[in-house]
C-alpha cells in the first residue's frame, strides 16, 4: 500500500531540488550577461593577421602606433578602459562580419559601414573615410596610364567582399580578380598574375614603401569618386551592449577633433596622391 504521505514529501522534495536548481542556473546566467564585455574588466579588441601600416605600425597595435591601434586606445579611454586593460586579439575580415557570437568585444580593421553587413554586425560612426588607389609595377605597360579609360583592359585584382573591389567593378570594369586578402592580392601583383591592384589609399602607399609589391611597385593614382561616403565604422557583435556608448565615443573623439589630429599624425603623407579620371 503506497504511503500517501511519503509520496507528498517525495514529491516536494524534488521539486524543492528542481527550482533550487533552476534559481542557481538563472543566477549563473545573470551574473554572466550582466557584463558588457567578453572578459570582465576588459576590453578586447581584435584587429587582421597581420595589420599593415599606416593602421597599425610594425604588426603590434598594443604598441598604439597607427590609425587605427591610436583610434582603439582613444575609444577605449572615452569608455572608461585604460590601456592596461585593453586586450588584442585577431580575427580575419570575413569571420568578423559574419553572423553569430564573436570573442572580441571590438573589431578594428578598415571595415566600410554598409547597409548588408549591419544585418549581421553592429557598427560605431566613421572614423575616417578612404579613398581607393591603384597599384601597379613600373614596368608593366598600364604602369603610364593617366586616365581610368586607360587601363579598361588591364587585369586588376581586389579583395573579396572588399569596397576596393566594389568601386573597382563600379569605376573601372566588370570583371576583376578576386583574393581572400590583401597579402594574396599583392602576391599576385608582384608575380604578373594582375597588371594593377586596388586598394585603398593609405594601404597602397604602405604597399609600395614596404615592398610588398617587390622593388618596382608604384601607386599609379587615387580613383575619381571612390572616397566612401559612409566611411571606416568599428564592428561590434550585433545587439552588443557597447554599441551605444562606442557611438558616443566615436562621435566624441570627431566633434573634439581627436580623430583629425589623429589623421594628421599617421595619415597626411598617404593622402597627397593624384587622381585618375
Amino acid at each position: 500500500m503506497i504511503n500517501k504521505a511519503h509520496l507528498a514529501r517525495t514529491i516536494l522534495a524534488g521539486a524543492t531540488a528542481a527550482l533550487l536548481a533552476f534559481t542557481a542556473a538563472c543566477g549563473s546566467t545573470s551574473a554572466s550577461s550582466t557584463s558588457e564585455t567578453v572578459t570582465e574588466g576588459k576590453l578586447t579588441i581584435a584587429t587582421g593577421e597581420p595589420a599593415y601600416s599606416p593602421w597599425v605600425l610594425n604588426n603590434k597595435p598594443e604598441s598604439g602606433e597607427g590609425y587605427e591601434a591610436a583610434v582603439a586606445y582613444a575609444v577605449a579611454k572615452e569608455l572608461g578602459y585604460d590601456q592596461k586593460d585593453v586586450v588584442w586579439t585577431r580575427s580575419t575580415f570575413d569571420s568578423a562580419i559574419a553572423p553569430g557570437a564573436k570573442d572580441w568585444d571590438m573589431n578594428i580593421q578598415q571595415f566600410s559601414i554598409t547597409e548588408q553587413r549591419k544585418q549581421a554586425v553592429d557598427f560605431s560612426p566613421s572614423y575616417y573615410n578612404t579613398t581607393q588607389a591603384l597599384v601597379v609595377k613600373d614596368d608593366n605597360k598600364f604602369a603610364s596610364a593617366t586616365s581610368l579609360a586607360d587601363i579598361k583592359d588591364a587585369v586588376i585584382g581586389a579583395m573579396s567582399g572588399s569596397t576596393s573591389y566594389l568601386v573597382a567593378k563600379d569605376k573601372i570594369k566588370e570583371d576583376i580578380k578576386l583574393y581572400n586578402n590583401n597579402d594574396d592580392a599583392v602576391a599576385a601583383l608582384k608575380n604578373g598574375q594582375i597588371d594593377i591592384l586596388v586598394v585603398d589609399t593609405p594601404t597602397s602607399v604602405n604597399m609600395v614603401e614596404s615592398k610588398q609589391t617587390g622593388d618596382n611597385g608604384k601607386v599609379l593614382g587615387q580613383i575619381n569618386g571612390s572616397e566612401d561616403p559612409n566611411g571606416q565604422g568599428i564592428v561590434l557583435p550585433k545587439g552588443s551592449k557597447l554599441t551605444d556608448k562606442v557611438t558616443k565615443a566615436v562621435n566624441k573623439l570627431s566633434e573634439d577633433g581627436t580623430l583629425k589630429q589623429l589623421q594628421e599624425k599617421w595619415l597626411s603623407e598617404y593622402t597627397n596622391i593624384p587622381v585618375l579620371k
